[in-house]
């Protein structure tokens, strides 16, 4: 009976927000760079596949993730929990993860996963396309693992998230390599470093660190830079 409560009440939430005509025109390419579709909802499976450790090692991400117990970390495009019961072990009873998915089915599916493995210091968020829902000056991190390169309005999420995060808070973006041919993903759904770079660098960010030894993925932390850049419109 509560999944079923939480399905009805996200459904509703979404469909009153596209009512109320919260959702502009997205975007579809940005600073050269063609926007990539949302995974739907009916792919979820894949997240969870039994072979995505040998593929992607998660588990090494997530040792270099810099995750501490008590921390606050939000988890941007959730999917079914996939990271986000992961990381909900490690920041502890303490800290906390905020989930955040346009996808109402993806949000219910979590749910599942969460009362399953007894998981409680997870805060399921329904976001819209411009829209995170985040708390300001809350996050330690915000974790963005192959899903930058979908959203459809970079500016105002990106803006969200700067000012959702803590003075010293990163957002860290996990994207496939396109400079390299072998990795095998489809190519709209690949970035080079050197385009994130240029992207979150126009939306007032810097580049702080890295981690290389992923087989597919780039793993880059950005942190906030003290000014607003120009032309960066905060609303």
């Amino acid at each position: 009976m509560i999944r079923r409560v939480f399905l009805i009440f996200v459904v509703t939430l979404g469909l009153a927000s596209l009512a109320h005509g919260e959702v502009p025109k997205g975007r579809t390419t940005y600073l050269g760079r063609t926007i990539a579709q949302t995974m739907h909802y009916t792919g979820a499976e894949w997240l969870i596949r039994e072979n995505r450790e040998s593929e992607e090692r998660c588990s090494l991400l997530l040792s270099n993730l810099g995750v501490k117990p008590g921390m606050t970390i939000v988890d941007m495009g959730c999917g079914n929990g996939f990271y986000s019961l992961k990381m909900a072990k490690m920041v502890g009873k303490k800290g906390r993860i905020l989930a955040v998915d346009v996808q109402p089915q993806m949000l219910f599916y979590l749910r599942n996963r969460m009362e399953d493995e007894g998981i409680e210091n997870i805060t399921p968020i329904l976001g819209s396309f411009h829209n995170p829902r985040l708390p300001p000056n809350t996050a330690d991190l915000i974790l963005m693992v192959d899903v930058y390169h979908e959203l459809s309005h970079p500016e105002k999420m990106l803006a969200d998230m700067r000012n959702s995060l803590k003075p010293n808070g990163l957002v860290v973006l996990l994207e496939y390599r396109a400079e390299d041919p072998d990795v095998p993903i489809k190519p709209l759904h690949k970035m080079t470093k050197a385009q994130v770079d240029r992207e979150m660098s126009a939306n007032g960010f810097e580049r702080a660190k890295e981690f290389v030894k992923l087989p597919w993925q780039h793993m880059l932390f950005y942190r906030k830079v003290e000014k607003t850049p120009q032309g960066l419109d905060p609303k």
